[in-house]
C-alpha cells in the first residue's frame, strides 16, 4: 500500500473504528476479491462492534492499495459517505494496465461514468463469469466507434442485466471505445406511450447541463430526433445499454446511428435494425458449481463443506441466478435453516402465477414468499404497499414519500433494505432515484396481496389528492410523469369510479397530460375503462373518447394547438365543448382570442378514428380477419400494426429498403406478407414482428399481395411490375407456381370467397381469372373494350384496371379502372352494371362490402365515396383526408371501412353512419355579403348548384343550376350572378328567381364575377384574356381586351375604374365605361398572383411567382418599393385600412409585414416550423387581411391563424376539417369570418364575446 494511503488510514483510524459496521462492508469487499471468507470468519469472531473493526482495518493495512479502494467504495456504498471523505485523499492512483487490478480495471474514473450512466452496481455477492464477460467486451470493441448493436440474449432471470454491467466495468473499454459515456435505459415490455415515458426521461437525463428551456418531446418520431441529436452533438462515442428488450419494434426508437449494447429474451429483436449486429448467448443456469460458488459466499463456506441441501437447492431452482441470491441472502442470516428453505421451495404451495417457458416462476415465488416473511415487521406493510406498482415501471422516490407521508431520505432508507434483500430495485436517473420490482415480484406480491389491493389503490390516491391537483402538476416535478401515466390505473383499481370519470372527463387534465405526453395513452385509457367511465354517463365518455381519436393526429404535433379551441369545435350537446367554452370565457376576460363555429351543427364528422402512424404517404392498410388489428405500409418503408378500436401502436418494423406498395394478413391472422419496390415479399409474424420468410423471385416491384381466405392450406399470391403473378407455400422457400398471360404490369390481385380462383388485374387492360390448383389462366376478360368509342382505334386507348374486389357469394367482380367502376359476371364475363364518377378524377382503389351491396371507392380528388351497386346510387360521400387517397377496405363484418391516404393518415369510418350522411358538397367559390345584423353567403355545391345561407340562422335556399363555376351577390342582396363551365353568364332576381341571360357570355370557362356597387353592372373574366362589362339592364357590353395571357383576377376601383392582373406579368387600370387603358403596368416577371388596393386608392401592391411583392402609386410607372425576402412565390397581399402597413404571404407559410412609407420589414409572422418542415400553413398562405385598427392579422392556408401585428406572434389557430383554404372573408368588424375549405366544409367563425 502506498504511504500516502497507508498514513491517512492510520490518522482516521479511531473514527473507523467507532462508526462502522463491518458485516456488508466485508460482502464488498469479498466480492472485489481483496479479502478471504477466512479472513472474515477472523473479523466475525471478535466480541464487539468496535473490535471487528479494529480487526478489519488492521487487515487492511497489511494488503496493498486495491485493498484500500475497495474499502474506500464500500464505504460509500454503505452510506458511509463522511468516513469515506476522510480517506478520499489518500486514494492511490492504480492503472488498469498493471498486472494486479484484481478488479478488471474498475477505477475510480469507471465508476464514476457507470454512477452518472445509471449503470447498477454488482451485486453484494457477485460471481464472475470471465468466459461470457470477455466474449460481450470482444464484440463492444469490434464496434471501434462505429454505430452497431451487440445483443445479450438468454432466458428470465440468467444474470443478462449483470453481465451487461459488468461488461463496461473496465477502465481500458471506456477510455478506448466510449469516452463520451455509457447510458443504461431498462426498457421492459412497453407499449407505445410507455417507451415515449422512456425516452423522455432518457432525453432529460442526456440534457440536464442544458435550462430547461426545451419542453419534452410529444411523441415517439420527435423523441428519436432529440435523441440523435444529444448522441451526436453532446455525447459522441458513447454507449446505450438497453435493458429487458421485448420487442423488435422498441428498436427503432434508438435505430439512430448508436453504439448499443442490449439485454433481451429473444434473439430476433435486432432483425428490424440496419448496421452491424453481434449476438452473444447465455446459459439459461449458472450451473451446478457456480450456483454451489454463489451459496458458499453467501454463507462464507468453502464449496466443499456445504451440506448436501445445497445442491439439491441449485437444482430445485434451476440455478437461476435470482432465485440463487434470494435463497443465499436468507441463509446469510440464518445459515442453519438449509433444509427448511429447501423443504419451502420442494413444496411449492404458490398458485402458478402466469405460465412461463422461460422460467421458472413457482420456484422464485417460493423463494420470496421466504424472504418478505424475513423483513423486519416495521418494514413489511412498507413492501405490502408496493403491491399496485405495475411491471416494469421506475417509481421516483418522491410518489413513495407522497404515498407513506415520509421524508425523501426515510424513504431511501427503507427502501435500501428492501434493495438489499433482493427485494427491489434502484436505478438512479441523474440526481434522483427510481425504484422498480421485477415483474416475477410483481406477480407474487399481486396473488399474495390480493384482498389488499383496492385498499392500497385508494390510499395511494388519497395520499396524492392531499399533496397534488391534478392539472397542476409541473413537468419540473420529480414525479410528474408517474402521476399522469399511472393516476387513473390507480383509481381504477381502487373502485373510486366517481374520481376517475371527474379526471377523464376533466378538459384540464386532457389539455394537461396531451400536452407532456400526447393523446395515444389518453385513448387506451378511455378504452380501457370504458366499463367504468360508462357507468357515470356513456354520453359524456365517447364525447371525449372521440374528441381524442379525431384529434389525435393534431394533438400530438408542434407546435401544440390550443385545446380549448378544438373543444369548441365539438357539438353543443358535447360535455367537451361545454368545458371549453366555459374556459374560453374565462380567457376570454383577460384578452385571449376565441373562435366559435356558428354553423358547425351541419357538420357530422364521418370518421371513428384518425391515425398517423407513417411519416409519409400511406400506401396500404388492411384489416386482420378479425377486425381488432390494422396493418399498413407505405412510402417510409414500414409496416405498422395497430389496434384498430384506439389507434394504439403494436409493431413499427423496418420492412423493406424501397417504399412498400402492399400488406395483407392471413386467414388465421398469424402472419403479415408486404411487398416492395425493392423486389421483395416478406412474411412477418404478425405477434412478434419477427421476419419469417423473404422471397426474392420477382424481377421487378411487386405491386400487390393477398393470402387465401381459409386456412387449411395457406397460400400467397403476388403480382408485379414483370407482368407475372406468382404463388407461394409458406412451407416452401421457393415459389409454388408462376402464372403467365399478362402483358404488362400486374397491378392486384385477389382470391375468390372459396379460394378456387385468383383474380388479376393488369395495365394491359384486362381482368384475368387463373384455377388456384392447376395455376392455369381459366378466363380473361378484356376490360379495355368497355372504355372504347367508335371513333377512337383500340391500340391508341390506354386502361389500366387498377384493383377488383369479389362479391361475398364469389359470383360477381367489381373492377376500376379510369373512372368508372364495372360489376361483372364471371360465369359469363357479360356487365351487369356500371357506375361512372365522374370526367374529373381517376379511381384508385375500391373495395366490396362483404355482406351487402355497397362498395367503397376512392378517388384521386382526395375524395371518398360510397355506392349501391345495385341500384347504381351514390351513397355518400367521404370527407377528410387532405391528399389523395391509396386504399381502402372493409372490415370483415362489414360494420365499417378504413382509407388510407398521401397526408400520412389512415381513417376509420362507422359504415351505418356514412350511409346516413348527405352527399352533397360544397365547392370553394363562395361569395358573402355582411350586413348589420345578418350575412348572406353564396355558395356552389356539387349536386343542387347554387345555395343561398343564412349565415346566422342557417336556413337554405337552393337555386337550381348545373356546372356553376363561380358566383357573386349584388351588394344590396337582390341579385344572384353566377358564370359556367361553358362561359354562359346569368343573373337570378331575388326573390322571385327570375334570370336574366348574357347573349354574348364568355368562350371558356367564367372564372371571377362581380356587381359594381349600385348593382346595374356585372363585370367578369374568364380563362381567356378578356374581361366583359356587362350593363344587363340595357343589354349594353364592354370589352376590356389587352392583356396577352389569362386575367388572374381584378378589382374595381373609383370613379368606374377597373384594376386587372394577369399571368403576363402585367396590372392594368381600365375606364369600365369606354373600355380603354389608363394606366398600363409592367409589374413582375413572373405571374402577377395578387393585387391589393389602398383604402384611399392611392396606391396598390403586386405580387408574384418571382418571389417579390412590390408597392405603386397609381401616378407613377416604376414602383415605389422593391419588397424582397421571400423565398417562395408571394401568393396574396393586404394593406391596413390606414394604409400604413401592407403584409404579404408566400407558398412557404410565411406571413411579412412592411412599413408602406419605406417598404422596411417589420415582422416576420412564422416564428414556429412544425415537425418534419411543415410551414406554419401546411402550405401556402392564400389570403390575409388586418383588423380595422391594424393590431391583428388573420391569414388563410392550410388553416386559419390569427397574429398578433404588434409582436408579430400567432395569436390563435383554427384548424378546419380539410386544407388549401382559398379566401377568407372578413366581416367590416373583424369579428365573422367566413371560409370553405377543400374538403367543401362551409366555416363561419365568430369571435367569443
Amino acid at each position: 500500500m502506498d504511504a500516502k494511503a497507508r498514513n491517512c488510514l492510520l490518522q482516521h483510524k479511531e473514527a473507523l473504528e467507532k462508526d462502522i459496521k463491518t458485516s456488508y462492508i466485508m460482502d464488498h469487499m469479498i466480492s472485489n476479491g481483496v479479502l478471504t471468507v477466512v479472513e472474515e470468519e477472523k473479523v466475525k469472531s471478535q466480541a464487539t462492534q468496535y473490535q471487528r473493526a479494529a480487526a478489519l482495518i488492521k487487515m487492511i493495512l497489511n494488503k496493498d492499495n486495491y485493498a484500500y479502494i475497495s474499502f474506500y467504495n464500500a464505504l460509500l456504498h454503505e452510506g458511509y459517505k463522511d468516513l469515506a471523505g476522510l480517506l478520499h485523499s489518500g486514494l492511490p492512483l492504480v492503472s488498469s494496465s498493471s498486472g494486479k487490478d484484481t478488479d478488471g480495471g474498475n477505477t475510480s474514473f469507471v465508476r464514476t461514468v457507470l454512477c452518472e450512466g445509471g449503470v447498477p452496481q454488482r451485486p453484494v455477492i457477485f460471481v464472475t463469469r470471465k468466459k461470457l464477460v470477455s466474449a460481450i467486451q470482444q464484440k463492444l470493441w469490434k464496434l471501434n466507434g462505429e454505430p452497431g448493436w451487440v445483443t445479450i440474449y438468454g432466458m428470465a432471470g440468467c444474470g443478462k442485466s449483470v453481465l451487461a454491467a459488468e461488461a463496461v466495468r473496465d477502465h481500458a473499454l471506456l477510455e478506448g471505445c466510449f469516452s463520451g459515456g455509457v447510458h443504461w435505459v431498462s426498457i421492459g415490455k412497453q407499449d407505445k406511450s410507455g417507451l415515449l415515458m422512456k425516452l423522455q426521461n432518457l432525453c432529460t437525463r442526456l440534457g440536464q447541463e442544458e435550462s430547461f428551456s426545451q419542453r419534452l418531446p410529444l411523441n415517439i418520431e420527435e423523441a428519436k430526433d432529440r435523441l440523435r441529436v444529444l448522441m451526436l452533438r453532446k455525447h459522441p462515442r458513447s454507449l446505450l445499454i438497453l435493458d429487458d428488450v421485448w420487442d423488435p419494434w422498441v428498436l427503432k426508437a434508438f435505430d439512430n446511428q448508436c453504439q448499443i449494447l442490449l439485454t433481451t429474451r429473444d434473439k430476433s429483436v435486432t432483425d428490424s435494425v440496419m448496421g452491424p449486429k453481434y449476438v452473444i448467448p447465455v446459459e439459461s443456469g449458472l450451473g451446478k458449481e457456480k450456483g454451489l460458488e454463489i451459496l458458499s459466499l453467501f454463507v462464507n463456506m468453502k464449496k466443499e463443506d456445504l451440506p448436501v441441501e445445497a445442491h439439491s437447492i441449485i437444482k430445485e431452482c434451476k440455478g437461476s441466478p435470482l432465485v440463487v441470491s434470494l435463497v443465499g441472502a436468507l441463509l446469510r442470516d440464518f445459515p442453519n435453516r438449509w433444509a427448511y428453505y429447501l423443504r419451502q421451495l420442494q413444496n411449492k404451495q404458490f398458485k402458478r402465477i402466469r405460465k412461463s417457458s422461460s422460467y421458472d416462476y413457482e420456484a422464485l415465488d417460493e423463494a420470496m414468499s421466504i424472504s418478505v416473511e424475513m423483513l423486519r415487521e416495521d418494514i413489511k406493510d412498507y413492501y405490502t404497499d408496493l403491491s399496485i406498482l405495475q411491471k416494469d415501471v421506475k417509481v421516483p422516490t418522491k410518489v413513495l414519500c407522497v404515498l407513506w407521508d415520509l421524508e425523501t431520505e426515510e424513504v431511501e432508507d427503507i427502501l435500501q433494505e428492501f434493495v438489499n434483500k433482493s427485494l427491489l430495485f434502484c436505478n438512479r436517473n441523474g440526481k434522483s432515484f427510481c425504484y422498480y420490482l421485477h415483474d416475477l415480484q410483481v406477480d407474487f406480491l399481486t396473488e399474495k396481496n390480493r384482498s389488499q389491493l383496492q385498499d392500497l389503490h385508494r390510499k395511494m390516491v388519497t395520499q396524492f389528492q392531499r399533496y397534488h391537483q391534478p392539472h397542476t402538476l409541473s413537468p419540473g416535478q420529480e414525479d410528474c410523469m408517474y402521476w399522469y401515466n399511472f393516476l387513473a390505473y390507480h383509481m381504477a383499481s381502487a373502485g373510486m369510479h366517481k374520481e376517475l370519470c371527474a379526471l377523464m372527463f376533466s378538459l384540464d387534465w386532457i389539455k394537461a397530460k396531451t400536452e407532456l405526453v400526447g393523446p395515444a395513452h389518453l385513448i387506451h385509457e378511455f378504452v380501457e375503462y370504458r366499463h367504468i367511465l360508462d357507468e357515470k354517463d356513456c354520453a359524456v365518455c365517447e364525447n371525449f373518447q372521440e374528441f381524442l381519436s379525431l384529434n389525435g393526429h393534431l394533438l400530438g404535433r408542434q407546435p401544440f394547438p390550443n385545446i380549448v379551441q378544438l373543444g369548441l369545435c365539438e357539438p353543443e350537446t358535447s360535455e367537451v365543448y361545454q368545458q371549453a367554452k366555459l374556459q374560453a370565457k374565462q380567457e376570454v376576460d383577460t384578452g385571449r382570442l376565441y373562435l366559435e363555429w356558428i354553423n358547425k351543427k351541419t357538420i357530422k364528422n364521418l370518421s371513428r378514428l384518425v391515425v398517423r402512424p407513417h411519416t409519409d404517404a400511406v400506401y396500404h392498410a388492411c384489416f386482420s380477419q378479425d377486425g381488432q388489428r390494422i396493418a399498413s405500409c407505405g412510402a417510409d418503408k414500414t409496416l405498422q400494426v395497430f389496434k384498430a378500436e384506439t389507434g394504439e401502436k403494436l409493431l413499427d418494423i423496418k420492412a423493406h429498403e424501397d417504399e412498400v406498395l402492399c400488406c395483407a394478413f392471413s386467414s388465421d391472422d398469424s402472419y403479415i406478407a408486404t411487398c416492395s419496390v425493392d423486389k421483395k415479399v416478406k412474411i412477418w409474424d404478425s405477434g412478434t414482428g419477427k421476419l419469417v420468410h423473404t422471397y426474392e423471385e420477382h424481377s421487378e416491384q411487386v405491386n400487390c399481395c393477398h393470402f387465401t381466405n381459409k386456412s387449411n392450406h395457406l397460400l400467397l399470391a403476388t403480382g408485379s411490375n414483370d407482368s407475372f403473378l406468382k404463388l407461394w407455400d409458406l412451407n416452401q422457400k421457393e415459389c409454388r407456381n408462376t402464372m403467365f398471360g399478362h402483358t404488362n404490369s400486374v397491378t392486384h390481385c385477389r382470391f375468390s370467397p372459396d379460394d378456387e380462383l385468383l383474380a388479376s388485374c393488369s395495365a394491359d387492360g384486362t381482368l384475368k381469372l387463373w384455377d388456384v390448383r392447376s395455376a392455369n389462366e381459366k378466363k380473361s376478360i378484356n376490360v379495355k373494350r368497355f372504355f372504347l368509342s367508335s371513333e377512337d382505334p383500340p391500340e391508341d386507348v390506354e386502361v389500366i384496371v387498377k384493383c377488383c374486389s369479389w362479391s361475398a357469394d364469389g359470383d360477381r367482380i367489381i373492377v376500376a379502372a379510369k373512372n368508372k367502376v364495372l360489376l361483372l359476371d364471371i360465369h359469363t364475363s357479360g356487365l351487369l352494371t356500371e357506375i361512372h364518377t365522374g370526367h374529373h378524377s381517376t379511381i384508385q382503389y375500391c373495395d366490396f362490402s362483404p355482406y351487402d351491396h355497397l362498395a367503397v371507392i376512392a378517388l384521386s380528388q382526395y375524395c371518398v365515396e360510397l355506392w349501391n351497386i345495385d341500384s347504381r346510387v351514390k351513397v355518400a360521400d367521404c370527407r377528410g383526408h387532405l391528399s389523395w387517397v391509396h386504399g381502402v377496405m372493409f372490415s370483415p363484418d362489414g360494420s365499417s371501412f378504413l382509407t388510407a391516404s398521401d397526408d400520412q393518415t389512415i381513417r376509420v369510418w362507422e359504415t351505418r353512419k356514412v350511409c346516413k350522411n348527405s352527399a352533397i358538397v360544397l365547392k370553394q367559390e363562395i361569395d358573402v355579403v355582411f350586413q348589420e345584423n345578418e350575412m348572406m353567403v353564396l355558395a356552389v355545391d356539387n349536386i343542387r348548384g347554387l345555395q343561398l345561407i343564412a349565415g346566422k340562422t342557417g336556413q337554405i335556399d337552393y337555386l337550381p343550376e348545373a356546372q356553376v363555376s363561380c358566383c357573386c351577390l349584388s351588394p344590396h342582396l337582390e341579385y344572384v350572378a353566377f358564370g359556367d363551365e361553358e362561359g354562359a353568364i346569368k343573373i337570378i332576381e331575388l326573390p322571385n328567381n327570375r334570370v336574366f341571360s348574357s347573349g354574348i357570355g364568355h368562350k371558356k370557362a367564367v372564372r371571377h364575377i362581380q356587381f359594381t356597387a349600385d348593382g346595374k353592372t356585372l363585370i367578369s373574366s374568364s380563362e381567356d384574356s378578356v374581361i366583359q362589362v356587362w350593363n344587363w339592364q340595357t343589354e349594353e357590353y364592354v370589352f376590356l381586351q389587352a392583356h396577352q395571357e389569362t386575367v388572374k383576377d381584378f378589382r374595381l376601383l373609383r370613379d368606374s375604374r377597373l384594376l386587372s392582373w394577369s399571368f403576363d406579368g402585367t396590372v392594368k387600370v381600365w375606364n369600365v365605361i369606354t373600355g380603354r387603358i389608363e394606366r398600363d403596368f409592367t409589374c413582375h416577371q413572373g405571374t402577377v398572383l395578387s393585387c391589393a388596393i389602398s383604402s384611399d386608392a392611392t396606391k396598390f401592391s403586386s405580387t408574384s411567382a418571382d418571389k417579390t411583392a412590390k408597392i405603386w402609386s397609381f401616378e407613377l410607372p416604376s414602383p415605389l418599393h422593391e419588397l424582397k425576402g421571400h423565398n417562395s412565390c408571394v401568393r396574396c397581399s393586404a394593406f391596413s385600412l390606414d394604409g400604413i402597413l401592407l403584409a404579404t404571404g408566400d407558398d412557404n407559410g410565411e406571413i411579412r409585414i412592411w412599413n408602406v412609407s419605406d417598404g422596411q420589414l417589420l415582422h416576420l409572422c412564422a416564428p414556429i416550423s412544425i415537425e418534419e418542415g411543415t410551414a406554419t400553413h401546411g402550405g401556402w398562405v392564400t389570403d390575409v387581411c388586418f383588423s380595422p385598427d391594424r393590431k391583428m392579422l388573420v391569414s388563410a392556408g392550410g388553416y386559419l391563424k390569427w397574429w398578433n401585428v404588434v409582436t408579430g406572434e400567432s395569436s390563435q389557430t383554427f384548424y378546419t376539417n380539410g386544407t388549401n383554404l382559398k379566401k377568407i372573408h372578413v366581416s367590416p368588424d373583424f369579428r365573422t369570418y367566413v371560409t370553405v375549405d377543400n374538403l367543401g366544409i362551409l366555416y363561419i367563425l365568430q369571435v367569443l364575446e
